[in-house]
């Protein structure tokens, strides 16, 4: 039985038995995979540390062509969100990992997604902004699926648009204020600037462009539409944001 070691990220566990986990991560080389780490809720696991969603991990693992679980060997931490302080950042680890384990099919290799993942967990750690975190790491997360629509050109008149416009993802796009009826999210020109601003930096970078929160709260919803229609239904962890920002 091959042992096989990569770089991965850890999106989430479930108990196993008394004292086991089934771990799903994403591989920079193999895609998703999903395997059991035998012993991993004992007290002195060798897992300890290295099974929290959104960790970075160096880990190694035995697969066997005839089996859906692999075995995992150890996953050694390299960076983790779950070192940070701020509640407020950690309230997102959870809805990171469940974008990327929904986005992410069985077994396809993307490491582009991957390396996304992984600096994002990096932008975590240098505290950049987590509001504007979020809506750069779905629009690229979207874009890598390829359902995010062009923005630069209205889909009816086919101009580029010089101001705001309407994301109407029902509709098959964006439109400029000109042609756009009611439908759709409304994009201010600031939204607009942000994700063409934001296109061109890494995550870390997101501290040097601003977003107001308006312009923040539009982008998000245009966004979480995008995502139901996407994978037809609402993640777990929208819900749970949703539920805290209703709090603070």
């Amino acid at each position: 039985m091959p042992l096989y070691t990569t770089d991965a990220l850890i999106l989430r566990t479930y108990q196993l038995g008394e004292a086991d986990r089934i771990v799903v991560f994403l591989t920079r080389d193999k895609g998703k995979k999903r395997g059991v780490a035998n012993g991993a809720r004992r007290l002195r696991s060798r897992f300890v540390g290295g099974l929290e969603p959104l960790t970075v991990v160096r880990l190694a693992y035995y697969e066997r062509e005839s089996r859906d679980l692999v075995r995992l060997n150890y996953a050694d931490p390299v960076q983790s969100p779950m070192r940070m302080r701020n509640g407020v950042s950690l309230g997102y680890v959870e809805y990171f990992a469940e974008l990327l384990d929904e986005c992410s099919p069985d077994a396809d290799p993307n490491a582009t997604l991957f390396r996304l993942g992984a600096a994002v967990v990096d932008a975590l750690a240098a505290e950049v902004p987590v509001e504007r975190l979020a809506r750069y790491f779905e629009y690229w997360v979207l874009r890598l699926q390829g359902v995010y629509p062009p923005l630069l050109l209205c889909q009816r008149c086919g101009q580029k648009s010089k101001g705001g416009g309407r994301l109407d993802p029902g509709n098959g796009g964006f439109s400029c204020l000109a042609c756009a009826d009611k439908r759709g999210v409304l994009l201010s020109a600031e939204a607009l600037r942000f994700l063409r601003d934001a296109a061109g930096v890494p995550p870390e970078g997101l501290s040097r462009i601003g977003l107001s929160i308006g312009a923040g709260l539009q982008l998000e919803s245009a966004h979480q539409q995008l995502i139901t229609s996407h994978l037809e239904k609402e993640l777990k962890a929208s819900k749970i944001l949703r539920a805290m920002s209703r709090e603070s």
